[in-house]
């Protein structure tokens, strides 16, 4: 669908510039050429056209959507009053006779085949009555025969003057309205990802609370068994450590199916304010207990107090699936920064993995893609559609030092509560 409330804007330009254009050819007729206007008439019809004008710019103001039906009516009244305009000034003579193809030019660009079909025939009616019903300019008398070449060179340079003023309307007005076309229409393949990505994300969704569903009964038998296991050897210290590691890891992951399974107001309820400072360190040492292989180095590089953001379990999971995404590719080494500036929170997270080949950072943030040749693709997903409900983004680099660097950003906004 065309933006005709832009394409409208843009009329109303063009109708500005006809407006000045044709106020200085009529006063260089009446002073330069002599020739017998009839000015109230002329006026008049240059008056209704500023009218027009006026009404269109203020209409634009309205919340009312523009139609197509309705910038066809514009367009056929700009033709009207063209035509009106040619009538008292020469007609088919008058050397600005091609402003009847700035409306239908406009129209080729922005309204459908019917609608410039009509526009097309009435340029090429009103232009052949004026062929034979108009108003002379210039009244020649038997004695001023000789003035005839001489209005024929003027003739010739007004023809000029018109072609420039059309190829200026065709090159930047009109580029604009098809540059406000190709703006709406990837506004729209916009939309047609969002709803794809939203599908895909319900499919994820669905998928996760049956597995949640599923994984509920083994995980609790792990547990009893975990630890009757850590009684029957509980003299055997090093089987003791590995065992109650074992048992850590699957209450966490209990945990972890617990918060899947919370509904969407519960999600909401756990929404708080956070330092961003206090969401890195929380985050860091929830990961630290799921991977205590890992090491990592933490560094703060924004100047002054850490700002505020709103926080959820969502969020929180979205940086651990970074962070765990850092650790899969070399636990060693991970240095993670946290900076800000006015606008937006930066975190930081470079691994020494082995980078990012060009054909995978193609797809990185679809579904069921992967880098790590394990697991199943959707943990970056995941975490740019969460992100991208608080108006975060997430990009992955590669290093110039080697290995990844990721990015997450995060807009800084005031705490309303």
């Amino acid at each position: 669908m065309a933006n005709h409330r832009d394409n409208l804007l843009q009329l109303s330009y063009i109708r500005t510039v006809t407006l000045f254009g044709q106020s200085l050819a009529i006063i260089f007729a009446i002073y330069g050429l002599n020739a017998d206007l009839d000015v109230w008439l002329i006026g008049s019809t240059l008056a209704v056209l500023a009218l027009l004008n006026v009404i269109t710019y203020a209409r634009l103001f309205s919340p009312w959507p523009v139609t197509e039906p309705e910038f066809f009516t514009q367009l056929i009244a700009d033709m009207s009053l063209y035509g009106a305009l040619l009538f008292h000034m020469g007609g088919a003579t008058n050397p600005f006779i091609f402003l009847l193809l700035v409306p239908l030019i406009i129209a080729s660009a922005t309204l459908s085949k019917r609608y410039v079909w009509l526009i097309a025939a009435m340029v090429v009616a009103i232009y052949s009555s004026l062929l034979f019903y108009y108003e002379p300019l210039i009244q020649l008398q038997d004695n001023h025969q000789h003035r005839i070449v001489e209005l024929f060179d003027i003739h010739i340079v007004g023809m000029w003057i018109n072609f420039l003023l059309t190829v200026l309307v065709v090159t930047y007005f009109i580029v604009r309205m098809r540059q406000s076309m190709q703006r709406q229409q990837e506004r729209l393949e916009q939309e047609r990802e969002k709803r794809i990505q939203d599908q895909q994300l319900l499919s994820l969704a669905t998928m996760a609370a049956g597995t949640a569903h599923e994984l509920g009964t083994p995980l609790s038998t792990m547990q009893v068994l975990l630890k009757e296991l850590e009684h029957e050897y509980a003299d055997d210290s090093l089987l003791l450590e590995d065992l109650k590691l074992l048992r850590q890891q699957t209450e966490i992951c209990s945990e972890r199916l617990k918060q899947m399974s919370q509904t969407v107001q519960q999600e909401h309820a756990t929404t708080q304010w956070l330092s961003a400072e206090q969401l890195i360190r929380d985050t860091l040492e929830q990961f630290m207990v799921q991977r205590p292989d890992v090491t990592q180095q933490f560094q703060i590089t924004g100047e002054g107090p850490a700002p505020s953001l709103s926080c959820s379990t969502s969020l929180k999971q979205s940086l651990l699936n970074l962070l765990n995404n850092a650790a899969d590719a070399e636990p060693k080494g991970i240095e993670i920064e946290l900076d800000w500036d006015q606008q937006q929170v930066f975190f930081r997270i470079h691994d020494q993995g082995a980078g990012i080949s060009l054909e995978q950072s193609d797809n990185l943030g679809k579904p069921f893609v992967t880098t790590k040749g394990k697991g199943l693709g959707i943990g970056l997903f995941l975490t740019a559609t969460t992100l991208a409900r608080y108006e975060g983004d997430v990009r992955l680099y590669n290093h110039p030092d080697g290995g990844t660097l990721t990015e997450v950003t995060l807009p800084i906004r005031p705490n309303n509560d």
